[in-house]
C-alpha cells in the first residue's frame, strides 16, 4: 500500500540552536544545572540524551534554544543528520536543529527510525542538490516527506524494525568478539613465547642490543618542511601519534638512518610502536631504538619491545623517556631463532588479519542490510512482504 508523504514541518515545529556556546559567567558545577548539551555528549549517548557534562544556570537559556524532553534534536557537524530524543530538558548551540511534535499524529520511535533512514538523507542530498556545503538547515528539513501512517501501524513497523535490528546488533557483537578474541590470542602467545625465552636465551639491557636510544626534537621551523611529498623535503617527520604512523610532514634531512623502531612517548598514542625502514626525522620526543643487527632482529626487537610490561597495551603511564626505556632488557637468541620466533608470530598475525577481513565485510554487509530494511520499511514493502509470507502460511 502507498502512504501519503506530508511535509515534516506539518507535523513539527523547526527551529535552530542559540548560540555558540555560552559565556563563561553562565556555565556551574552544579550537577543540577541545565543541561548544555554538545557533540560529545550526544554521540556517547545512543539514542537518548540524559545527561550531558557541561551545566548552565538558568540566566544562559537565553542565549540558547532550550529543548524539553521528547523533543527531537539533529546534528549539523560531526554525525551530519544523525537524530536524537530528548530524555531530559536541555539548551543546544546553533549546531543544532530542533524538532518539537505539534500533535500525536507521530511514534516517538517511529520517527526516530524515520529520520536515521536512507529516505530521509536521499532527500537531504535531493534539496541541497547544487549547494557546494553540506549544512542542515531549517528550510532543508521542513521540505523533507515522510509517510504518514495510522498510529496502530506506525507501532507495528517500529516493532519489526526493533527486533531486525536488535539481530543484527546480535550479529555485530558476536563479529566484535571473534575479532577481540582474536587478538587477545596473537597477545597472549606473543608473550607467552617471550616469557619462554626469557627462561633460555640470555637477557640483555636494550642499550646493548642497540647502536643508539635517543629522542626527538622540536618539529622542523615553517619554512624548512612541507606538509606533502616534494622534491626538496622529501624525508617524513614522525611524532608522537597513532594515526598516520605519526606522519607530521617531510624534511629535506634525517636523524635516523638506519632501520629503526620508534616509541611514542606522549600523549594518547604513549607506548605506540612503529617500525621504520627509511631514513626519517624524529620529532616531539618520540623515542628512537636502532638495533645493532648482527645482535638483534629488527621485527624480533619490534615484538620484544610489544611485551615490555611498561609498553603493553592498557598503561597507564602517561610520559616515556628514553632513561626508562634503557633500563630494560629483553631476551636475545641466537639470529636463527629470533627469526623462527617472528616467522611464527607473522603467520599468527595474518590468521588475525583474516578474522579481521572478516569482521570489516560482516560489517559493511551488516550496515547495507540495515539500510535495505529501513528503505523497505518507509515504502510499505517490508509489511508487504510479511503479508504475503502470512498468507502464503496460511494457504499451507
Amino acid at each position: 500500500m502507498e502512504w501519503p508523504l506530508v511535509r515534516l514541518d506539518s507535523l513539527y515545529n523547526i527551529a535552530r540552536g542559540g548560540s555558540p556556546r555560552p559565556i563563561k559567567k553562565f556555565i556551574t558545577d552544579d550537577p543540577n544545572g541545565i543541561n548544555w548539551i554538545k557533540i560529545g555528549d550526544a554521540t556517547a549517548s545512543g539514542k537518548y540524551i540524559f545527561e550531558t557534562k557541561e551545566k548552565i544556570i538558568p540566566e544562559g537559556i537565553q542565549r540558547s534554544r532550550f529543548v524539553k524532553k521528547g523533543d527531537f534534536i539533529l546534528s549539523n557537524s560531526m554525525s551530519f543528520g544523525r537524530p536524537y530524543i530528548m530524555g531530559t530538558t536541555g539548551c543546544i548551540h546553533d549546531g543544532w536543529l530542533v524538532l518539537s511534535a505539534k500533535d500525536d499524529s507521530i511514534d516517538q520511535d517511529f520517527l526516530y527510525h524515520i529520520l536515521g533512514s536512507p529516505l530521509v538523507f536521499q532527500q537531504f542530498d535531493s534539496l541541497a542538490a547544487g549547494s557546494t556545503v553540506r549544512n542542515l538547515n531549517i528550510d532543508l528539513v521542513s521540505g523533507v516527506k515522510i509517510p504518514l501512517l495510522p498510529l496502530k501501524e506506525q507501532k507495528r513497523i517500529v516493532a519489526i524494525l526493533d527486533q531486525a535490528f536488535a539481530d543484527i546488533e546480535q550479529a555485530r557483537a558476536k563479529t566484535e568478539q571473534n575479532l577481540k578474541n582474536a587478538r587477545e590470542l596473537f597477545e597472549s602467545k606473543k608473550v607467552n613465547l617471550f616469557e619462554k625465552l626469557s627462561n633460555t636465551a640470555t637477557l640483555m639491557p636494550l642499550p646493548s642490543v642497540c647502536n643508539s636510544i635517543f629522542a626527538g626534537g622540536d618539529a622542523p621551523k615553517k619554512g624548512l618542511y612541507s606538509k606533502e611529498k616534494t622534491e626538496t623535503f622529501n624525508i617524513p617527520i614522525y611524532a608522537n601519534a597513532v594515526k598516520q604512523n605519526g606522519l607530521y610532514g617531510y624534511t629535506d634531512y634525517s636523524r635516523a638512518n638506519e632501520p629503526s623502531i620508534t616509541i611514542a612517548a606522549r600523549g594518547s598514542g604513549t607506548g605506540h610502536i612503529e617500525l621504520r625502514k627509511e631514513p626519517f626525522l624524529p620529532i616531539v620526543r618520540l623515542i628512537v631504538l636502532t638495533p645493532n643487527k648482527d645482535i638483534v632482529h629488527l621485527e624480533f626487537l619490534k615484538h620484544a619491545l610489544q611485551t615490555l610490561d611498561i609498553l603493553r597495551s592498557g598503561s597507564a603511564i602517561p610520559q616515556l623517556t628514553v632513561p626508562m626505556i634503557k633500563e630494560y632488557s629483553i631476551p636475545v637468541p641466537s639470529l636463527d631463532a629470533q627469526q623462527t620466533t617472528v616467522d611464527e608470530l607473522e603467520l599468527l598475525k595474518e590468521s588475525i588479519g583474516r578474522v579481521e577481513k572478516i569482521y570489516q565485510d560482516k560489517t559493511v554487509l551488516l550496515e547495507v542490510l540495515k539500510k535495505s530494511i529501513l528503505q523497505k520499511a518507509f515504502s510499505g514493502e517490508l509489511t508487504k512482504t510479511l503479508e504475503g509470507d502470512k498468507n502464503k502460511g496460511a494457504v499451507a
